[in-house]
This record gives C-alpha cells, structure tokens and sequence, in this order.
C-alpha cells in the first residue's frame, strides 16, 4: 500500500495532531468538534496530507492549532500553553486521526466524517492501550460504511462517464466494471493493466481506483 508520505514524518506528525487537538480543545476551550471543523478547512490539514516537511517537522502542535484558528477565524489564540504529565483523550484523537490518515491516504475531511469527535472519544476508552492496527480496522470498516460506492463508481460518476462508455473506452467488459462497482469482484485484485486502462480513461491514478 502507498502511504500519504515518508514514514519518518509519521511520529512527528501524529505528535504534532496530537498536541494541536489537546491546546485547542484544553487549553483554549474549543469544542472538538468545532476544531475538527476548522481543522479541515484549512489548507494546514491538506499540507499535513501532503506531509509537508515544514508542517511535520518544523512546527509545534500548539503553532499549528494557532495557524488553523487564525487562516479559518482571523482569530489569534493567546492561551498559554501548560506542561501536561498525562496524554489526554484529545491528544489520542489527534494521534491516532494522523496514523490513519497516512496509513490511508485518505483526507482529514473524509476520515472525520465516517468517525465524528464524539465517536473518536468514545473509542478511546477501548483503544487507547491497544495496538495502532486496532483503530485502522475499525476505521476502515466505518469509512466503508460511510462511503458506499466503490472509489471506481464515485471517481466515474464525477467524470461524468456510463459504465457503458467506461466499458468501451478502456477495454474492459461491461460486466467487470459492474461487478467491481457492486464489490462482487475485487478490484485490488484486478491486473495492472485493467487498472490503468480505467484509470487513463477516467484521469485518475491506479491508487485512487484501490479500495482500502
């Protein structure tokens, strides 16, 4: 699987969500999910997306959450930050939130709307102890209930193209590409060469056909 960047931003990425969600939300008092709100509209969580190093690597938590507030509210954030001896629940949300979100590739937006703060909080009392791959499949499974079409289906209907059309200009059967749509054929099964025929049809990558 192709991650949404390097794997050594990963810990500093998961820190620095981490840190940003517990001064926001314990420090400053924004409701959580007000923050996730603000959080992904800002153009700080698709350069995260993008593992920018200058994000991962060069600022705190707590810069980020005040870049977040001020480019979405025009408000500064002046709290002074306090020395925490314990991890909070919103640290972990924002921990584990960035994990997933470079497991996957998918965006902060998505991902927050399968799984809202409220949710995120609960699951805390049952994972926060428990091995990272625990909250990937449950994340997983709740992204796939969330998101019922197939990426094939959702990226085709966007460009406007019938399974038919689709069917004819790549060279794959109609009944595959129907199949693939209905999850009665796996399409992270299928060659590479039906990936790509699809993908250059529709103007997409491989990775944006492949269910996660």
């Amino acid at each position: 699987m192709t991650h949404a960047y390097q794997e050594i931003y990963l810990s500093n990425a998961q820190s620095v969500l981490g840190d940003a969600f517990d001064y926001a939300v314990n420090m400053c008092g924004i409701p959580g999910e007000d923050f996730v709100k603000l959080f992904c509209g800002s153009s700080v969580s698709r350069r995260m997306e993008n593992g920018e190093p200058s994000l991962l690597s060069g600022k705190s938590g707590i810069e980020i959450a005040i870049e977040v507030v001020v480019e979405t509210t025009g408000k500064h954030l002046e709290t002074e930050p306090q020395e925490r001896m314990e991890r909070s629940i919103e640290y972990w949300i924002g921990w584990a939130v960035a994990y997933y979100q470079w497991y996957s590739s998918r965006r902060y937006g998505d991902i927050f709307k399968a799984l809202s703060y409220n949710d995120l909080q609960k699951m805390y009392y049952t994972l926060h102890e428990a091995d990272i791959t625990k909250f990937v499949d449950i994340t997983d499974e709740r992204i796939r209930e969330y998101f019922k079409d197939t990426n094939l289906k959702r990226i085709r209907t966007t460009y406007g193209c019938t399974q038919a059309e689709l069917a004819k200009l790549s060279g794959v059967t109609l009944r595959s590409i129907q199949m693939y749509e209905q999850r009665r054929k796996d399409i992270n099964k299928a060659s590479a060469e039906t990936l790509y025929s699809i993908a250059k049809v529709l103007g997409c990558s491989i990775e944006d056909l492949i269910e996660r």
